[in-house]
């Protein structure tokens, strides 16, 4: 072969080696802007999907603190119904002593009234009924009496 041959070789082979390097660094740089664009998408669904998740937890962290302070006025509630509950027994048993009071009271009245009659009626007329005796001599008023 002649040198000039050789060396058309040796050039042509220098030119497919650049060619190749050339497509290859163009593919390569391709390749690198592809994954760039991928990268910036999936930076922006990140992005995106922080902001829903902040929005979340801000909404679940409000519905907390409402569902506390439900409970909490719940518990409050309960305990003025136990408050109120114990106010209303301990004056039913106010009233209810008052009551045996006022009747012992009443009793006791009946029991020391020499106008009242050993069955507790007021006689119809002054002096009516009234035979000379003290009505004390009854039986039934002395053991009222005692």
């Amino acid at each position: 072969m002649s040198t000039e041959a050789i060396i058309a070789v040796a050039v042509g082979v220098v030119v497919v080696v650049a060619l190749i390097v050339a497509l290859a660094r163009i593919g390569r740089a391709r390749q690198l802007d592809s994954r760039r664009e991928k990268a910036g998408e999936l930076r922006q669904e990140a992005q995106t999907r922080g902001l829903r998740a902040e929005r979340e937890r801000a909404t679940a962290d409000q519905q907390a603190a409402r569902a506390k302070q439900a409970q909490a006025e719940a518990e409050e509630k309960a305990a003025v119904a136990r408050r109120e509950a114990a106010a209303s027994q301990e004056r039913a048993q106010v009233a209810d002593r008052e009551g045996r009071f006022a009747r012992e009271r009443h009793e006791e009245a009946l029991s020391v009234d020499p106008d009242v009659d050993d069955d507790g009626r007021e006689p119809e007329a002054a002096g009516a009924g009234r035979s000379g005796g003290s009505r004390s001599d009854s039986p039934d008023r002395e053991q009222r009496r005692s």
